[in-house]
C-alpha cells in the first residue's frame, strides 16, 4: 500500500499550474479528483446550546482532507465518550483544492524526469482545505459546564493538524 507523503509538502499554500484553454474549455478542468475522505460534516444533536467554541488558524496554509477527518473524529470520539450526544460540531470548511503527485519524482534522481518536461505536475492525488488567517475550521455548541472538555477535544484535534491554530470561545 503506498504511504501519504507528509504534511510538509503540502502544506505551503500556492495555486497548481492549470492548462488554460480558450477554444476547449473542457480542458482546462482537472480530471479525476479523488472523493474527499472526510464522512460528515455536522455530527452530535441539533438544540440550542449555551457556549460557542470555535477552532481559528493562525495562519496560512493548506491541510489535507485525511488530516481534518483525523481531527474531527478525534473530537467527536472525546466528547462522544464522555458526553454522549450532548454537543453540536461542525466542520465549516470544504476540500475544494485539488492536490498533484508526480509519482517519480519522489525517487533519487528526480530531476532528469523534469528535464524536457515544460510542467510535469502529476496527477490527481487527494484534496485540501485553504485557510487563511483567522478562518475558522470548526464550530463546537456544547453547554457551559462542559466548557473544559470543549477545550480539552480542540486540543486533541490540533495534534492532528498541521499549522497553528487558537480556540476562540463566543
Amino acid at each position: 500500500m503506498a504511504k501519504l507523503r507528509p504534511a510538509r509538502c503540502t502544506r505551503e499554500k500556492k495555486r497548481p499550474w492549470t492548462r488554460q484553454s480558450r477554444k476547449k474549455p473542457k480542458i482546462g478542468y482537472v480530471k479525476g479528483v479523488p472523493q474527499t475522505k472526510i464522512r460528515r460534516f455536522v455530527t452530535g444533536t441539533r438544540k440550542d446550546y449555551e457556549k460557542t467554541f470555535y477552532l481559528v488558524s493562525k495562519s496560512n496554509l493548506q491541510i489535507r482532507d485525511n488530516s481534518i477527518e483525523a481531527a474531527r473524529v478525534a473530537i467527536s470520539n472525546y466528547l462522544q465518550k464522555n458526553l454522549k450526544q450532548n454537543f453540536y460540531l461542525v466542520l465549516r470548511r470544504y476540500p475544494f483544492q485539488v492536490l498533484r503527485e508526480h509519482k517519480q519524482a519522489a525517487v533519487a534522481g528526480a530531476d532528469r524526469f523534469f528535464s524536457g518536461m515544460r510542467h510535469a505536475f502529476g496527477k490527481p492525488a487527494g484534496q485540501a482545505v485553504l485557510i487563511k488567517n483567522g478562518d475558522i475550521l470548526f464550530e463546537l455548541r456544547i453547554d457551559k459546564k462542559y466548557e473544559k472538555l470543549a477545550k480539552e477535544a480542540f486540543k486533541r484535534a490540533m495534534a492532528k493538524l498541521s499549522g497553528d491554530y487558537k480556540i476562540v470561545e463566543a
